[in-house]
């Protein structure tokens, strides 16, 4: 079977995603753990795991963990990972966001962070989630958030230039929409921005492909500059993106 260009993509940049500063040491990582409260009773499904962040955070918290993704080499970078920090508790499954392999009321808690802009359909990611979780369970999601109208449709062009698998960030409000329609009643909301170190983030290009991007980020309008803020300092260059998180229950 053919790859899908998010396998191939997150396939060949897997290693990269455990060391991410952005996915290792995000605060919407520390943030998903606190408002949560997991309990040690709990099982807990993570989607679209990557090289498994999430997962691990949860793990001492919670009775077991399944972590999912459709990139065999994000499983096996996760499956190694958890041995080596001997968290027991962490299984594997590949899973498509869209169609779980798990039964109905199966978790207490169920997390997708800084993914769901990669996936074909959040309706039915979202049927999906309210189908696996247990009657008035948690679901905590973050993703990137831009805003609505031009200047959101600006920034997710600029990031499927720089990453093709990148289909589409939604705004806040049409977060706080999707969830209600799937079934969910939210419990807390909140926008976090997070700094981009420019040479990382582009660092899968060569350099013409680079100077390209960076152009992207100068030569904009004002309100496009507000939102991203670009700026050099100290010989290093830096954009802003935000991140929306949801802690939502099950209704």
């Amino acid at each position: 079977m053919a790859k899908t260009l998010v396998q191939e993509q997150f396939g060949k940049t897997a290693q990269g995603y455990l060391t991410s500063k952005p996915h290792a040491q995000g605060k919407s990582l520390d943030r998903l753990v606190t408002l949560t409260t997991p309990q040690k009773s709990w099982r807990m499904l993570d989607i679209a795991t990557g090289a498994g962040h999430v997962a691990y955070a949860f793990a001492p918290h919670v009775a077991r963990v399944w972590a999912t993704d459709i990139t065999d080499e994000m499983l096996d970078l996760v499956r190694s990972e958890a041995a080596k920090r001997e968290l027991a508790n962490v299984r594997t499954a590949y899973a498509k966001a869209e169609a779980l392999p798990f039964e109905d009321a199966s978790f207490d808690l169920v997390t997708c962070r800084i993914a769901p802009h990669h996936f074909d359909s959040i309706a039915e990611f979202l049927s999906e989630v309210h189908r696996v979780l247990a009657p008035k369970g948690t679901f905590a999601l973050v993703d990137n958030v831009v805003p609505a109208g031009s200047v959101g449709d600006y920034i997710n062009a600029f990031e499927r230039f720089r990453d093709p698998s990148h289909l589409r960030a939604w705004a806040m409000e049409e977060w706080r929409a999707a969830l209600t329609t799937a079934g969910f009643a939210i419990a807390h909301e909140e926008q976090l921005p997070k700094t981009m170190e420019f040479s990382t983030w582009a660092a899968r290009h060569d350099a013409t492909m680079q100077a390209l991007l960076r152009s992207m980020l100068i030569e904009v309008t004002p309100d496009v500059r507000a939102v991203l803020a670009p700026e050099e300092k100290a010989g290093q260059f830096t954009f802003r993106l935000s991140e929306g998180m949801f802690i939502a229950k099950a209704a």
